[in-house]
């Protein structure tokens, strides 16, 4: 039990260097981060962020190795949370008839120095 706990808060701090990556990539190119783990009823948006007119909905997915690659693991069930909870977003924001639409970023590796960044646009809808 007390290996498994140990072994969860790594994922987590892992996990955690992978979002604030994936925030640093996004600025990089552009884009305006408005929120960071926007909760919902629903689950859990890591990103949300606008290019240009574009509200982007991002899920970031931080792998230690490409075994099972970061958009394999949203699955459809993911997926349905991930819109839902977007959903959730643009009516509290009231943000009607505009355009938007989800990303997945992969970080792999376990080294901030050299995570290797691959950034899914449009990944589904």
């Amino acid at each position: 039990q007390q290996k498994q706990k140990k072994m969860k808060n790594s994922n987590q701090t892992l996990g955690s260097l992978g979002e604030k990556e994936a925030v640093k990539f996004l600025k990089k190119q552009h884009y305006k981060i408005l929120e960071l783990n926007y909760r919902t009823y629903y689950g859990e948006i890591d990103i949300i962020a606008k290019q240009k007119q574009t509200y982007v909905f991002v899920e970031v997915k931080t792998r230690t190795s490409d075994y099972v690659l970061g958009n394999e693991a949203v699955n459809f069930k993911k997926q349905k949370n991930i819109i839902a909870s977007a959903e959730s977003f643009l009516d509290n924001k009231r943000l009607f008839d505009v355009d938007y639409r989800f990303d997945i970023i992969e970080v792999l590796g376990s080294d901030p120095k050299i995570f290797k960044i691959n950034h899914l646009i449009d990944a589904f809808a």
